[in-house]
């Protein structure tokens, strides 16, 4: 076993601020979970932490500068010629040494344990926190996970409500398909196992946190489970009615329009809308709209029809 102020690299002078601070930095570098590719830095770190145990700890470290225990935490017998030569008076000789067994407790400590209060996975709680990961010797808790990785993806309505296959990329350059459920609402977040950052502590990758957005359509307006849908009617179909084909989700079905039906007024397709156990529905706004060519006939029809009429549309503002 080498000296511990060489293996913690200070010198016997360093005060306990300067060891702990060794130590740390030491620990980082040399801790298992961050060096999983190197077989060696487990015995360099086991070693980091048994001397860190001797000089980290006033008693121990008062002890081993005095001769009394090694390196190891082991008392020292040296200048004594046989367990069995001093006779009674070899009970007297030995008193002072610590043999690491606590009489208190009535049963031996580990050798290298820790003892008089010090504990070095107080440092590990420092350096990876709470629940980071023990000294090697100790018992490795569980591995941490990577990282959750957050993104967003764009879809159609149509791809929304009947389900779509996207291939994304990742940050890590790799494309990756991803199945959009039909039926999926704006906002609404898949979670896909593994797929996002990997662990460097030997964990399960992390999680890819996709969040869904339904792109606004030209048609349809979303209303919870209901779409909302303006339709262009013709001047002769307002004032006559008729049938007119209309949109929806689904494909196009046929409506009528009752004569004499003004721009603004809405009808509801029931079971139109979004698709469900409970289908939402289609309301149908009428939206007059002149052609776009000017019609004499159209304008000499409309002069005789304000000389004739007093209809305000606007009375009751």
């Amino acid at each position: 076993m080498r000296d511990p102020y060489d293996v913690l690299g200070v010198p016997k002078t360093a005060s306990e601020a300067d060891v702990k601070k060794a130590f740390r930095k030491l620990a980082k570098t040399w801790h298992p979970d961050r060096n999983q590719d190197d077989p060696k830095a487990r015995d360099k770190f086991a070693e980091l932490n048994n001397a860190y145990e001797i000089v980290g700890d006033p008693d121990k470290r008062k002890k081993f500068d005095a001769g009394e225990i090694d390196a190891e935490g082991k008392p020292r017998f040296a200048g004594f010629e046989g367990f069995g030569q001093r006779g009674a008076g070899t009970r007297g000789a030995y008193e002072g040494f610590n043999f690491g067994f606590d009489a208190d407790a009535g049963s031996a400590r580990s050798r290298g344990g820790p003892t008089g209060g010090f504990d070095p996975s107080d440092i590990f709680s420092e350096l990876f926190g709470a629940g980071g990961p023990r000294a090697a010797g100790g018992g490795a808790r569980r591995p941490r996970n990577g990282a959750d990785v957050k993104s967003e993806a764009t879809v159609t309505l149509q791809e929304a409500v009947h389900g779509a296959t996207l291939r994304l990329t990742m940050p890590n350059g790799r494309d990756l398909d991803v199945t959009v459920p039909a039926g999926i609402t704006d906002g609404k977040v898949i979670r896909l196992k593994g797929q996002g950052q990997p662990s460097t502590a030997g964990g399960a990758a992390g999680d890819l946190l996709l969040t869904v957005r339904v792109r606004p359509d030209k048609r349809f307006s979303v209303e919870g489970k209901d779409l909302r849908l303006r339709l262009p009617i013709s001047l002769d179909e307002a004032v006559l009615g008729g049938k007119v084909r209309v949109p929806t989700i689904e494909g196009a079905v046929e409506m009528t329009v009752p004569a004499h039906s003004s721009s603004g007024r809405t009808f509801r397709l029931r079971g139109k809308g979004l698709p469900g156990d409970t289908p939402g529905d289609l309301l149908v706004t009428l939206e007059i709209v002149l052609p776009p060519k000017v019609d004499p006939e159209l304008e000499d029809l409309m002069k005789r029809l304000r000389e004739t009429t007093d209809f305000d549309p606007r009375k009751d503002f």
